[in-house]
């Protein structure tokens, strides 16, 4: 993996990442250190295909996608470790997940994904979601490693 003075780039991010198109929620890395933390970016907009449904005349942003958002940016930061590469990252739990505002399209989702702790392949984080500087989302995460 390369990494940028800057962070990471859609393609960077999709060495580390399995997701793809609709379902990679992250456009770029800003801040990485390797197998610690991570803070990515999602810019949202109407163009999005979940805006469809949820909700025709009022978009909002899933909490769900918002939590996935949360694990994608997790996993790179897990992944992002050498002893890591090839592994895949797996969302296996959320406690005290909390949601304190709505993600609408305009919004620039702002990820920040620490990792607190490792044991064998099971990796725990703790992630925020910002939009303005303001806490949208939060959540502790736990990450399963497999091959």
């Amino acid at each position: 993996m390369v990494e940028a003075p800057c962070g990471l780039d859609v393609k960077q991010i999709q060495e580390l990442l399995a997701h793809r198109f609709p379902f990679l929620l992250v456009d770029k890395v800003t801040e990485l250190e390797p197998g610690k933390k991570a803070v990515g970016v999602k810019n949202v907009t109407i163009n999005e295909w979940f805006f469809q449904g949820h909700f025709p005349n009022e978009p909002v942003m899933p909490g769900v996608l918002i939590l996935e958002c949360m694990a994608q940016v997790g996993g790179i930061a897990i992944l992002s470790a050498p002893e890591n590469k090839g592994l895949t990252g797996y969302l296996v739990g959320i406690e005290k997940a909390r949601f304190r505002q709505p993600v609408v399209p305009g919004d620039q989702l702002v990820v920040c994904a620490e990792v607190t702790a490792v044991r064998t392949n099971i990796c725990f984080v703790k992630a925020e979601a910002f939009v303005n500087e303001r806490t949208v989302a939060e959540a502790q995460l736990t990450m399963a490693l497999k091959m």
